[in-house]
This record gives C-alpha cells, structure tokens and sequence, in this order.
C-alpha cells in the first residue's frame, strides 16, 4: 500500500514574489502545500494569495539580514526554497550578505528547525575562482548552504524566460526607443582573409531554460529523494548573443541593426550605467559576459526525466505583445 501524504505540509519559499517564485507557489499550492511567501515586502506579495485556496498562500516579512525574521520564517515548515538573489550591489544589499550569508542563514535556520528539506537556488556559472564578484558569491554560498544542511539540493539555472522575465522582455522593450541592439564582442573585429570578421562567435553564448521546466524540477525534486544533489538547468540549445537578438526581433516583429561592438566600450560605459537605480549593465556583469553561460555536462534535466523546452517555442508567445497591432492585425 501507498504511504498516505500528509495532510498538514508547509512550505517557506524565501523571494517567492519574484519571476521564478511565483510558478513555484503556484506549483506547491497546486499540490496541497500551505506556502508561506517570505519576503521583505509582505504588502507587495499579496497578488499571490488567489494562486491557492483562501489562507492556503500566505506572505510573511523575513530580511536575510535578520536572523530573527528568518527563523520565525521557517518555523514548523516541512520544505524551505531559497530564491533569493541579486544582479548588482546597493547599500547593504551585497552580493556578500545575500548569496553567501544570507543564504548560510536560512540553512543553519532549516537545520535547527528540523526542516525536511532545503532547495537552494545558486546559478549556472558559479566559480570560486571567476573574476566576477557575483560568480565567486554564488559559489561560495553553495558551499555555505551544503556545510550548514548537508543534504540540500543545489540548482543552477542558466538565463531563466518566460511570460515576466527581465531577459527577452529588456530587449523587445529596448527596440521600442532604440534603432539598434548593440551585441558585446570579445573575439570579433579580426582579419579575415581580405576584410575583417566583425562578428567572432556571436558574443557571450547562453543556453535559456523556460522558467515553467525549473519550476517543475523543482516539484520533481520534492517528490524524489535527491537529498545533497546539485543540478544544472540549461535549455535545450545554445545561443549567442547576437542569436538571442535575432530571435527577440523576430517574436516581436520588429526591425532593427544588430550592431557589433567592442566590449572595451561595455568596459567604459558600465561605470556611469552603474549609478541608475535599476542599471542595464555595471562593471561586474561586464565580467560576467566575457564567459559563456552554458551547462558542463553535469547532473541535469535528463536525471530528472523532464524534457527542456526550446526559447523558439515559448518566447514568441509573449514578445508578441510588442508587434506593431496594425501589422499583426494583417497578418504582417
């Protein structure tokens, strides 16, 4: 006989309110857990609640800076989910205090709760040896979360897409105000043969996973027994830079100039860029594209027997959004 599911099961999902969070809670409450959505905005977070039963979604205040609101966070709690991250520092928001400390926090918190399980989000990349401060802070706070809860399960997801994501959706939006999409070079402008090859490799390769795929390996995790286990979640092909612009185009039925360039000139703008409040570009994601976003053959989607999506099928679903009405309408 089956073994009876538990009738009480509460999961804590810390950043649950963010683009990756809220198909997670959406997955959890779909399968009969209580989720408490911890977050340092409970207001902001209440959209949730209709995506489960009355009381079923529940947003609670918890700072990663704050020991007390993260142990309050996890208290009693079957599952915890750690999604919090961030792309750029600002004031105490470091790469430091959230991906390495605050994420050691939540799992020494689990720990001591006696929390059955830890799923900790990294990303695809992490190196303790990268020149960029966010690469080397991820994996530190891997290590951090494995020494304080032996049996968490890593995830590194590449590029994740979908429906709200910062990725596709910046540039459709960019080619709205902008004639060109400039792609960052660090191997193109070379001789080739009687002219020049200005193009190289395309640009920084990425390998984007549908954030539908993370979140339902996410639910085959919690069902599995992958205690200690880290995984990879790449899409199923990879593309350059200049390929990610020219399908973003395409979806969105724009026109554009995909203009090659120099990174030395990422090199000298990303400073200045650095200081707007949400910044398109700062010196460390500079870092970031001088090394490819790919998966290494490691432990991934296969193991978990799901089949990735490919960005060609899901993202023109969305960036139609931004196709001319008049031209759409037509058939254009």
């Amino acid at each position: 006989m089956a073994a009876r599911q538990p009738t009480y099961r509460l999961a804590t999902v810390f950043g649950g309110s963010g683009f990756i969070g809220r198909h997670i809670v959406q997955r959890l409450a779909a399968a009969g857990w209580r989720v408490r959505v911890a977050t340092r905005d409970p207001e902001g977070a209440t959209y949730l609640r209709p995506r489960g039963d009355v009381g079923q979604v529940e947003p609670v205040y918890a700072d990663l800076t704050k020991e007390f609101s993260v142990q309050a966070a996890v208290e009693r709690a079957d599952l915890v989910i750690n999604l919090v991250g961030i792309l750029y520092e600002r004031g105490r928001q470091t790469f430091k205090a959230i991906h390495v400390d605050g994420a050691a926090r939540i799992a020494a918190a689990a720990k001591a709760a006696n929390v059955g399980q830890l799923i900790h989000f990294s990303a695809l990349g992490a190196d303790e040896t990268s020149d960029s401060a966010y690469a080397r802070s991820k994996a530190e706070g891997e290590k951090a979360v494995s020494e304080a809860f032996p049996g968490a399960v890593i995830l590194r997801p590449s590029v994740v897409f979908g429906p709200e994501d910062g990725f596709f959706n910046r540039f459709a939006e960019l080619t709205s105000i902008s004639p060109v999409l400039p792609v960052f070079l660090n191997d193109g402008f070379r001789p080739k043969g009687f002219g020049i090859d200005i193009w190289g490799s395309g640009g920084t390769k990425f390998q984007p996973v549908y954030v539908g795929d993370v979140a339902a390996a996410v639910s085959t995790i919690i069902a599995g027994d992958y205690a200690g286990k880290i995984f990879e979640l790449a899409g199923p092909r990879v593309y350059s830079m200049k390929q990610i612009m020219e399908l973003t185009l395409e979806a969105s039925g724009r026109k554009r100039c995909v203009v090659p360039v120099p990174m030395l000139i990422a090199k000298l703008k990303a400073p200045f860029l650095s200081l707007l409040p949400n910044p398109p570009l700062t010196p460390d994601q500079v870092r970031l594209l001088g090394h490819d976003n790919v998966a290494t053959g490691a432990a991934g989607f296969r193991q978990l027997g799901i089949v990735p999506q490919d960005a060609e099928a899901i993202v023109p679903t969305y960036l139609a959004r931004f196709r001319n009405p008049y031209l759409f309408n037509r058939g254009a």
